[in-house]
């Protein structure tokens, strides 16, 4: 039996290379988002990827929140909202550092920030050794970590950034794909710290920011 084209609308699955066409990625990076649990596939018996309909669809959701494309940030590099151009003073001005190794959630968290919060700069970092390193440089505000990266997982990575002094002065959020069971090995460093999970990270994302952007502009106001 041949599958339906890809738009028939009883299609349930589509396979690597028709998801890489419709979403205008690579066959790679949609192999990746399917390790990472970011798209729901299965394998046939003869060992071939099949991926839900419905996860695409939901991705596509999440990547279209807006018609106005936010600037991608490269990895290291700050990256001003689209609108931040107006003056703005330079005390007003907060700094978030995302460290993310998924190009399409790197793109949401941009796309959200450029959208609700004008006044954030925002950094990325594609791995946890390298947003070690840049966390000394940037000296972020707020600071939202995935917990699987590859390197060094999120989990470490904050254990570590909680043993130096200046990281008492960033708030903190967790992206992750994992669910609240999947999360228990890492519990030892998500105490107390918000955690969105990212099918919902478009609808969560805003309000746990302005949380913590407050949180942090009320610990810089009292120091």
């Amino acid at each position: 039996m041949i599958d339906p084209a890809p738009d028939t609308p009883d299609r349930d699955h589509y396979t690597t290379i028709e998801v890489a066409r419709m979403l205008g990625l690579a066959v790679r990076s949609v192999q990746l988002m399917v390790d990472r649990g970011e798209l729901s596939a299965w394998k046939t018996a003869g060992g071939h990827r099949r991926i839900s309909r419905a996860a695409v669809e939901q991705w596509r959701s999440g990547q279209n929140v807006t018609a106005r494309a936010a600037p991608q940030p490269q990895s290291g590099e700050p990256a001003l909202a689209a609108n931040a151009a107006r003056p703005t003073a330079a005390a007003s001005v907060r700094k978030v550092l995302l460290i993310e190794d998924s190009v399409h959630f790197q793109n949401l968290v941009s796309l959200v920030v450029s959208q609700k919060f004008p006044q954030v700069q925002l950094s990325v970092a594609n791995d946890g050794l390298a947003g070690l390193a840049m966390y000394g440089k940037v000296e972020p505000d707020v600071l939202i970590v995935d917990i699987l990266l590859p390197g060094i997982d999120g989990a470490t990575l904050i254990t570590t950034l909680r043993s130096h002094p200046q990281f008492a002065r960033s708030q903190l959020l967790v992206i992750t794909s994992l669910d609240a069971a999947q999360r228990e090995p890492y519990a030892f460093a998500l105490q107390g710290v918000t955690v969105i999970h990212k099918p919902q990270l478009v609808s969560a994302l805003p309000q746990a920011l302005e949380q913590v952007l407050r949180q942090a502009q009320g610990a810089a106001t009292a120091h």
